[in-house]
């Protein structure tokens, strides 16, 4: 089969690498792609947005199958033109990708269907945010105030603060911008991040991973898309991961057929394990990044094959996914200073050594590889276990220079180190 692969960045360049392991995969294309798919894929520049653009392009290459990375051409429904025009397409419809698109969507699905979720309230009117505000204040002893944006934010419209001040101050310039904001009650317990390839009832899980969205070691400084993540959980127990499937996951996938907004694609679940067991922290319509280039790593099953099963309606006659020994950290290097406005059109020096996926680079005219972004490179370490992954990524990390760049250096230390306890 012909594949291409919407998007531009890591993510993408993970996917493209894990599709070409795949026998039944004969040509690989993306777009627009980045410097480093160039070497993986066939490149075209092209609107992703543009649901008339990605579908001509699908035609004129003679795509069997076209995977969509980011969430903004799902939301558009840019799935909905490649399906209407006969081309097979992993990612949900438009209506379905609400359950990232619209916060209050996804609170709706999951109190119908009944599962564990943050109590929440929209706040749409700024008369009514200091009241609002007052009823999500922390309890003695909890950590924060949550406020959302209720859209799409790219990973960063999200502030967890102890500060009401600062709680109000976010939650008041997304309503200035005409944003609705949901507040939260903050859930606590480590955090996990659950991939499923879902065709309408049929739930297919991935290895849970943990992701890491504060920039600063610790889990210090603001939110990112994401700093870092591995792949599986040593602390999670095989049966939570059941659970999950079984009472969060599958619940909302029915709940979607049984409202006519059945879906078709990848359902990320990201949850928090609570003292009183997991909680649905949010739902993502599209592969999360960084996790995808931790799980994809250890994928022995063939991906295109498992992607097309699912667009294709026969996900359910797909055999048991296959996995590969051993553990897979993924470590972003971003620009100096993300996530505030990046310094961009920096000389890079590594970033064609393996293990290495371009996310936020550019080439440049005389063939330079440069910084064009905030998360500039995802590093990517495997080895029989978390320690070794972790020691394979940032060794790699150290063979690579870039001006004023940063990374955290914590990715999977405490998991490696026995501490993150249920």
């Amino acid at each position: 089969m012909r594949v291409l692969v919407i998007g531009s960045g890591a993510r993408e360049h993970a996917l493209l690498l894990a599709l070409r392991r795949d026998p039944e995969v004969e040509a690989l294309a993306v777009a627009p792609g980045n410097p480093g798919t160039a070497a993986v894929a066939d490149q075209y520049d092209v609107d992703v947005t543009s649901a008339d653009a990605v579908t001509e392009l699908a035609r004129r290459i003679g795509a069997d199958l076209v995977v969509i990375g980011p969430e903004v051409p799902l939301v558009l429904g840019v799935g909905d033109a490649l399906r209407a025009a006969g081309i097979a397409c992993f990612g949900p419809s438009r209506d379905a990708a609400r359950i990232e698109g619209s916060k209050a969507f996804a609170k709706d699905v999951m109190n119908a269907a009944g599962v564990r979720t943050a109590s929440s309230e929209i706040v749409d009117n700024p008369g009514h945010l200091d009241a609002a505000l007052d009823r999500f204040g922390p309890p003695a002893g909890e950590a924060a105030w949550v406020v959302k944006d209720d859209g799409l934010a790219a990973g960063k419209g999200v502030v967890v603060t102890a500060d009401r001040d600062a709680a109000r101050a976010h939650a008041a310039g997304l309503l200035d911008s005409g944003h609705p904001v949901l507040l939260e009650s903050f859930l606590d317990g480590p955090e996990v991040s659950l991939f499923c390839v879902v065709d309408g009832d049929t739930v297919v899980p991935l290895l849970p991973a943990q992701d890491f969205k504060r920039v600063g070691d610790g889990d210090t400084g603001p939110n990112t898309g994401g700093m870092g993540a591995y792949a599986p959980l040593p602390w999670l127990p095989a049966d939570v991961t059941t659970g999950i499937v079984d009472e969060i996951v599958k619940p909302v996938a029915a709940e979607m057929v049984r409202r006519g907004s059945s879906f078709s694609g990848l359902l990320y679940a990201g949850l928090a394990i609570t003292s009183r067991g997991p909680a649905v922290v949010e739902f993502n319509c599209r592969f999360g990044d960084p996790e995808t280039q931790s799980v994809l790593a250890l994928l022995d099953s063939p991906l295109g094959q498992l992607l097309r099963a699912a667009a294709t309606g026969r996900l359910a006659e797909f055999p048991a996914l296959q996995w590969r020994d051993g553990a897979a950290v993924t470590v972003v290097l971003a620009a100096e200073n993300y996530p505030g406005r990046p310094r961009v059109g920096d000389v890079i020096v590594g970033a064609d050594a393996e293990g290495v996926l371009h996310a936020g680079t550019a080439r440049r005219d005389d063939g330079a590889i440069v910084s064009s972004g905030g998360r500039v490179l995802s590093v990517v370490g495997t080895g029989a276990d978390l320690d070794a992954a972790r020691t394979e990524a940032y060794a790699t990390l150290s063979s690579i220079r870039l001006p004023g760049s940063h990374f955290r250096r914590d990715i999977g230390q405490a998991a490696a180190e026995g501490k993150i306890t249920l």
